[in-house]
């Protein structure tokens, strides 16, 4: 739930209160820019956001609300000043967070915060970009750690892996089986699956005389 500021909530009663959306994005290397839908640069909060060639309007807070994990896209032009073509090349603005307000633009210390995202892809598309936000929740969706499995996780020939980029097998490929590790490369010690971990048959099985309760059927 929002909580708008009481002389914010008077000045929109009385229709006084003449709202805009302000976008302050922060890069990872902690630049900052600021950006408006109104019709004149605007002075928010220590910072000058620049209208026009920014972020457009339609970036609302569909799926991006602070309990939930949706995404938005938004798109734009650049401004001479604003966001800059060779930092986005570089990858700057990649990870970089997107605050979005609604500011009463006749008095800029006025304003109700909408929802904060964060740039999971920026790319440019001639003289216009498009972003691609996540909001934050989106994080507990990402697979973190690692998956247990009969399958090595390494790539070959990668530092995980250790099979030099020399190996006579190399253009063989992987198909990350510990078998093929051990036979084709010799490379068992930096094997990084799990070869010995229960099949799926495992749950369903039982002990039973004469058998070995591990996953196989093998008896001894």
């Amino acid at each position: 739930m929002r909580t708008v500021p009481a002389e914010l909530a008077a000045r929109i009663e009385s229709g006084a209160a003449t709202l805009c959306h302000v976008w302050r994005l922060t890069r990872a290397d902690g630049a900052v820019s600021g950006f408006t839908d109104h019709d004149r640069d605007l002075s928010h909060d220590g910072l000058l956001c620049l209208a026009g060639d920014g972020w457009t309007g339609g970036v609302a807070g569909w799926g991006l609300g602070a309990g939930e994990a949706g995404t938005m896209v938004a798109a734009g032009a650049f401004a001479a000043e604003g966001l800059d073509p060779d930092d986005l090349a570089a990858g700057l603005y990649d990870g970089a967070v997107v605050e979005c307000r609604r500011v009463d633009w006749a008095a800029p210390e006025l304003f109700v915060p909408l929802w904060i995202a964060r740039i999971s892809r920026v790319r440019r598309e001639g003289e216009a970009f498009t972003a691609d936000l996540e909001g934050p929740l989106a994080q507990l969706e990402r697979v973190a750690g690692r998956s247990y499995g009969r399958l090595c996780d390494a790539n070959l020939g990668d530092d995980r892996c250790g099979v030099a980029a020399d190996h006579p097998d190399l253009a063989a490929g992987c198909d990350k089986r510990f078998d093929t590790c051990s036979a084709r490369f010799d490379n068992i010690l930096n094997f990084r699956g799990f070869p010995s971990i229960p099949g799926n048959d495992f749950l369903s099985r039982w002990p039973a005389k004469g058998e070995r309760h591990d996953g196989t059927s093998r008896r001894g």
